[in-house]
Parts: structure tokens; C-alpha cells; sequence
């Protein structure tokens, strides 16, 4: 296996992103975004707590429903104050805090959260189970994880690409081979999540939305 990725390199790549995010991925992850949003709401309802995890530029902030409150966090300070921005430019109520936080390491309480998003966040942690596991720690029971990621290709030609990418996507700050049989194993051996759903998302069918349910 190519070598991993690390908290300091995801940083460092995320700093050099930030001017230019929105541009590169705005509309190719808008698909995903809005999905993990509607998941989320649904799956709190009106009045719910929903942690944002790897937040960044906070391009999604302004689709959440106002009625529902907003923590986000991110390791990348560059991204983060461009959420900040963004929540000054349309005057979001709504948000609660935005925090520079590592997220297999959160400064915030057990189970503090209805809904726990993550959008393209899981392949760029050093330590996917982990993360998941702080996930799980701060959502209440009864309550959801929704991921929204690139899935990576069990064979075929797309396999191969991802697997010969992956020594380069991991100096850009992810993981392009990412296998979903590693957040189903994490499921089954945590042992206090249910897998609810997997479905693909546009464009292309390349990204998946997941969701657990915290039991």
C-alpha cells in the first residue's frame, strides 16, 4: 500500500485550497453537499444540533435550514476563515461556532449532536476508524452519521487509476482507493452503529452517500 496520509500534510494541502476551493470543487461536490444536507435535516428535524465536520470554506452553511443549529469544525485555519466570511456575508444566525478542531480529536462533549455531517472529509483523515469513532462519540443515540465521499472502485479500469493516483492524491490531501468495506468493517466492530444506507451520488455515481445510525 502507498504511504499514508498525515495531519500536518492534510493541513498544508487544505491551506494551499482555500483560495481556490469554492472555484475547483464548488460545483462538482454541490451534488453531494446538498444530499448530506437533506439527510441531515431529515434526520433531526426541525430544531436539531448538527455538527459540520471538516467544514472548510463553509459553502454549505448558507443551505441549512435556519431553524436547525450549526457547529463546525475544521483542521484547516485558511479554510475556516473563509466560513467565517461567508457567515458575516449572509448573516447566518444559525451558526453556533466554527472551531479549528483535528477531527479524531474533538473538544466537545458525548453524545452533543442529533446528526453528525461529514462531506468528502473520511478519505482525507490519517486515521478513517478513529475519526468515525469520534463521530460516533459526540452523536446522541438515536441519532445519525452522514458521509458524503468519493468510494473507490473495487476493479476495473477505474480501480487501476485510483490505485496508481493514490501516491499523488495523497500529497493533494486524500485517498482516491478507498474501499466502503472499510467503513462497513468499522460498523461491525464498533458495534454501537447500524449502516441505514449507502446510495451513489452524481456525478457520475463516483460518490456515495452513507448513513449510521447511532444505537
Amino acid at each position: 500500500m502507498a504511504a499514508d496520509i498525515d495531519k500536518a500534510g492534510v493541513a498544508k494541502a487544505y491551506a494551499r485550497w482555500a483560495p481556490i476551493y469554492d472555484f475547483v470543487f464548488g460545483k462538482v461536490f454541490a451534488p453531494g453537499r446538498y444530499a448530506a444536507i437533506i439527510a441531515a435535516e431529515l434526520a433531526c428535524g426541525a430544531g436539531g444540533r448538527i455538527l459540520d465536520v471538516g467544514v472548510g470554506t463553509g459553502i454549505s452553511l448558507p443551505d441549512y435550514a435556519p431553524h436547525n443549529t450549526i457547529v463546525g469544525v475544521d483542521l484547516s485555519e485558511p479554510m475556516l476563515r473563509k466560513a467565517h466570511e461567508r457567515v458575516v456575508e449572509h448573516g447566518l444566525q444559525n451558526i453556533e461556532a466554527l472551531s479549528v478542531m483535528d477531527a479524531m480529536n474533538m473538544a466537545l462533549p458525548d453524545g452533543s449532536f442529533d446528526v453528525v455531517v461529514a462531506q468528502f472529509v473520511i478519505t482525507a483523515v490519517p486515521n478513517p476508524e478513529a475519526t468515525l469513532d469520534e463521530f460516533a462519540r459526540v452523536t446522541k443515540p438515536g441519532g445519525e452519521i452522514v458521509l458524503v465521499n468519493h468510494i473507490g472502485a473495487e476493479s476495473g479500469p477505474r480501480w487501476l487509476f485510483e490505485f496508481c493516483f493514490a501516491p499523488l492524491a495523497r500529497r493533494l490531501g486524500w485517498r482516491p482507493e478507498f474501499p466502503f468495506k472499510r467503513l462497513s468493517a468499522w460498523a461491525e466492530h464498533h458495534g454501537g452503529v447500524r449502516l441505514i444506507e449507502r446510495r451513489p451520488i452524481q456525478p457520475l455515481g463516483h460518490f456515495s452517500l452513507i448513513r449510521f445510525k447511532r444505537l
